[in-house]
C-alpha cells in the first residue's frame, strides 16, 4: 500500500526505463530529465572507458560532475586536474572542456539545467542538443 501511495506522489525512473545514449567517447544514461520523469533539471550517468577522451567542446550552461568510480583528467579553460571517485567539479558555462578517462575508465553522475547545448570551439554558433539531457 505504501509503495503504491509513494509512486502516486513521486516520479520514479526504474533502471530498465533509463535512456542510454552512446557516443564515441562515453555512454550517457539519463536518470531523470524533463522528458524522463518530468524532472525540471537533467541528471545522468557518464561511463567512459580508457582511451576514449571526448573532444574539446563547450556547454552553454554550468554542469556539476561527481565522480563515482575511476579517475578522469578534466581540462577546463586551459587548466587540468585529475579527479578521483568522490570528487566533484563545477564546470562553468562556456568553458572549453575535455574529459580524459584514467587507466581504468570512469563513471560520473552529472547535472545541469534543461535546454543546455554543446558546441565546438571552431564553430561555436553551431549548437548541438544533448540527447541525454532532454
Amino acid at each position: 500500500m505504501l509503495s503504491i501511495l509513494l509512486e502516486s506522489l513521486v516520479r520514479i525512473t526504474r533502471s530498465g526505463d533509463a535512456r542510454r545514449t552512446a557516443t564515441p567517447a562515453a555512454v550517457m544514461t539519463t536518470l531523470a530529465s524533463p522528458t524522463l520523469g518530468g524532472a525540471p533539471f537533467p541528471l545522468w550517468r557518464v561511463e567512459a572507458e580508457p582511451g576514449t577522451a571526448g573532444p574539446l567542446h563547450l556547454i552553454d550552461a554550468d554542469q556539476v560532475w561527481t565522480l563515482t568510480a575511476g579517475t578522469v583528467e578534466v581540462e577546463c579553460g586551459g587548466e587540468a586536474a585529475v579527479l578521483e571517485a568522490g570528487d566533484t567539479v563545477v564546470v562553468p558555462a562556456g568553458a572549453h572542456r575535455r574529459f580524459t578517462p584514467g587507466p581504468g575508465g570512469f563513471t560520473a553522475v552529472v547535472a545541469g539545467p534543461a535546454g543546455m547545448r554543446a558546441s565546438m570551439p571552431a564553430s561555436p554558433e553551431e549548437k548541438i542538443d544533448l540527447a541525454w539531457a532532454a
